[in-house]
């Protein structure tokens, strides 16, 4: 393919979705593979594998292709930023859909060295009893791993974290940065105490690439974030609320499974 070929597909929109064994394919869909019979070695070698799609789209007589990474590829992060040997093309045709269930992060974020600001370790730290489709991790103060994370086509992201909004220490807050109006400017004073915070961590998640499903926000009004010279573990009613965000969180990825299989029906 020449630069002129290859600056047509550039210039092309991608398609948002395409129907596929009876299912309606948009990215960040989950899928096996099922290469055509008579391909090259990489179609052996991905056959039957469980892939998510990074993009949908067309070449320049109009064929429409799948870009997936592989789900258990450690290095699918290079293909989400389309890097050769990570990002792999298959025709709808070779796909089978695995769109039962949403994919859910539920991301704990904190400073466990400044006070409170470790509220979303903890909670992270608390839960379990999920299904497969739910991912739970903690991660801290490492941003660019969350912001990768975020483009990994999850359906919902649940971030946790200390955010100082005004109310009484220990008040639970549920956001949605989206349409909430506020997570970042108005608090993005207070949020700039932190090491990471979601704010920030969206912004350069959207300098990387589009983030396909909704994000969420569990916050937690902080007593105190530890002062100029840090402080370990959490005030008593930051404690106390942890007890409370476990199954607030739970609530919410039943409402969020539930309120998917509704749309089904």
């Amino acid at each position: 393919m020449n630069q002129w070929e290859w600056q047509l597909l550039e210039d092309r929109t991608p398609a948002e979705s395409v129907r596929a064994g009876g299912a309606e394919l948009r990215q960040g869909n989950r899928v096996r593979l099922r290469p055509r019979k008579g391909g090259d070695i990489f179609d052996l070698a991905l056959a039957g594998q469980i892939a998510i799609i990074e993009s949908i789209e067309q070449d320049y007589e109009g064929r429409t292709y799948l870009a997936v990474v592989l789900e258990d590829d450690p290095g699918k992060d290079l293909g989400i930023l389309r890097q050769p040997g990570h990002r792999f093309f298959f025709t709808p045709e070779e796909v089978e859909p695995l769109c039962s269930s949403p994919r859910i992060l539920i991301a704990g974020i904190g400073n466990i060295f400044l006070g409170d600001d470790g509220f979303g370790s903890e909670v992270a730290r608390r839960l379990s009893g999920f299904p497969d489709n739910v991912t739970v991790r903690d991660f801290g103060i490492r941003g660019y791993d969350l912001a990768y994370a975020l483009l990994d086509g999850y359906d919902v992201a649940i971030l946790i974290d200390a955010a100082p909004r005004g109310g009484a220490p220990g008040t639970l807050y549920v956001i949605e940065p989206e349409t909430a109006g506020g997570l970042e400017d108005s608090a993005q004073s207070a949020l700039d105490a932190h090491a990471m915070n979601p704010a920030s961590v969206l912004r350069l998640t959207r300098s990387m690439g589009p983030i396909s499903g909704r994000v969420l926000l569990v916050a937690c009004e902080p007593a105190s974030l530890g002062g100029e010279e840090g402080e370990m573990g959490l005030s008593e009613v930051v404690s106390a609320a942890v007890d409370r965000a476990v199954p607030l969180i739970g609530k919410l990825v039943a409402e969020i499974i539930r309120g998917v299989e509704t749309k089904k029906q």
